[in-house]
């Protein structure tokens, strides 16, 4: 039983410290053709660049490359700290083996160590995974990181918190933070986590808002078991008991009540598109009367999606992986399942409605304080826009395309280089409307110019145009 305490939490963060294993520590000390490989899951360049037997290099093998070091090397890394005893490494013949994943971890200046369970499927090795393994830091983990708004809150809640990661990059912004999970295991290494780093973390066990009846917090985030999967999944960090979707539909229908006044609630997710129901509609019964916003970055059609998560089991190749696949497609068909969007969700306590758009580009991150700017352009933009002065965002950028020598563009398009990096195309006139944005007129005047301009009723391109200049204004094309 992993137990991180006292002198041995202060041996193994001075160790570490000494050794300079660290984010920026490690990718020196390998390279950058190294990183790139361990980023795919290989190890043998990173293996080449790690032979002088120092700490660092000692730790690097034993935690990210999963290779046997010398009892003496540890021993030299790690002096006075028992590892075996800690479970955190096992010994045989003179030689040891880690049992867990320590790793450096790095975000907005900040340094830490993530325990969590070995990455799977090292230099292509099909390993099968533990029902109770610990994802450690991950993609998914890593988009949430970059989600969550950049705000300074009295109370947050982690709901499957696994390893502890989310919590790590709250507690500098958190007076209170509260972990849960149903898995023990990841509450010991979450545990585990947060005592390496001196993080205050409230740990509980239970499912979703269980653990927590009858509180409220500022903030609320979750990479849950989303996979939408078929009874007998027996990942946990991945899989439930629930089906469908029901398990996010739940944490968002669920999320008010546990929410402050004007609180927050971000979440990754997986939701099913059903045949004869448009994707939008079924999440907007979830957040109800709340303000929200839900972006689906990637949609797959069953099989794409089965073939994934199937993957990322270590299925691929065995012998049961072809009687799971018809085991799933089937489930998926039973429920009329056509395709499964991926993606997050932002609810916000405040009175509104949901905002839900597909967005499958290359996006700014992080993305966290442009999600909080968006909401506050929804949410406080006055219902007469007229008098506003307004000025174009110093990130916009005109595109025009056309025939050579012709008097006007064919398309004018105003792009965005930050946010979500949007790209709106426009008419000659909302264009000359975003040219003449300097702060001096106010929007009644500059769309008053243009309709003397053009000579038209000025109410008929009040009309047309304000929608347009609301959207833009949202979207952050311009500011007030």
């Amino acid at each position: 039983m992993l137990e991180l305490a006292g002198s041995a939490v202060e041996g193994l963060r001075t160790a570490f410290a000494a050794a300079g294993y660290t984010v920026y520590g490690v990718a020196a000390r390998i390279g950058e053709q190294a990183n790139g490989a361990l980023a795919r899951n290989e190890t043998a360049p990173a293996y080449r660049r790690t032979a002088s037997g120092d700490p660092l290099d000692t730790m690097i093998r034993l935690f990210l490359l999963q290779r046997e070091v010398p009892e003496s090397a540890v021993n030299k890394a790690f002096p006075g700290i028992d590892l075996v005893a800690l479970g955190i490494v096992e010994l045989s013949g003179g030689e040891v083996r880690a049992t867990l994943d320590i790793r450096p971890f790095a975000e907005d200046g900040r340094e830490w160590w993530v325990v969590a369970d070995l990455t799977p499927g090292l230099d292509g090795r099909r390993e099968p995974m533990r029902s109770d393994y610990v994802l450690g830091i991950a993609p998914a983990s890593l988009s949430l990181i970059q989600l969550t708004v950049p705000i300074k809150a009295e109370r947050a809640l982690d709901i499957g918190t696994g390893c502890g990661v989310q919590s790590l990059h709250l507690a500098d912004r958190v007076n209170q933070l509260t972990a849960t999970d149903v898995n023990p295991r990841a509450l010991q290494l979450a545990r585990a986590t947060a005592a390496l780093n001196h993080v205050e973390l409230d740990i509980r066990d239970g499912s979703l808002y269980e653990p927590v009846r009858g509180e409220r917090f500022d903030l609320i985030v979750s990479n849950p078991p989303y996979v939408i999967s078929p009874p007998g999944g027996d990942l946990t960090y991945r899989e439930t008991g629930f089906t469908g979707d029901a398990v996010v539909e739940q944490l968002v229908r669920q999320a008010p009540e546990h929410l402050t006044d004007s609180g927050w609630c971000q979440l990754l997710a997986n939701w099913t598109c059903v045949r004869g129901e448009d994707w939008k509609d079924r999440i907007a019964a979830w957040t109800a009367d709340r303000s929200a916003w839900a972006v689906q970055r990637e949609q797959l059609d069953p099989s794409e999606y089965v073939e994934l998560w199937l993957r990322d089991a270590g299925l691929h190749g065995t012998p049961q992986y072809t009687s799971r696949y018809d085991e799933w497609m089937r489930y998926l068909d039973e429920q009329d399942v056509e395709a499964i969007g991926m993606g997050w969700i932002t609810l916000h306590n405040v009175a509104g409605s949901l905002d839900a758009e597909p967005w499958p580009y290359e996006i700014e991150r992080p993305i966290g304080p442009h999600v909080l700017h968006r909401f506050e352009r929804v949410e406080g933009l006055p219902a007469d826009l007229t008098g506003l002065h307004l000025r174009v965002a110093d990130d916009v950028i005109q595109e025009t395309t056309g025939q050579p020598g012709a008097e006007d563009p064919a398309t004018i398009v105003l792009r965005r280089q930050r946010g979500m990096r949007r790209a709106e195309q426009v008419d000659t006139v909302l264009a000359g409307f975003v040219g003449a944005c300097d702060g001096d007129l106010n929007t009644g005047q500059i769309l008053a110019a243009l309709a003397d301009l053009m000579d038209r009723p000025v109410v008929d391109v009040l009309s047309d145009y304000l929608p347009q200049v609301r959207r833009l204004l949202i979207e952050g094309f311009l500011d007030y």
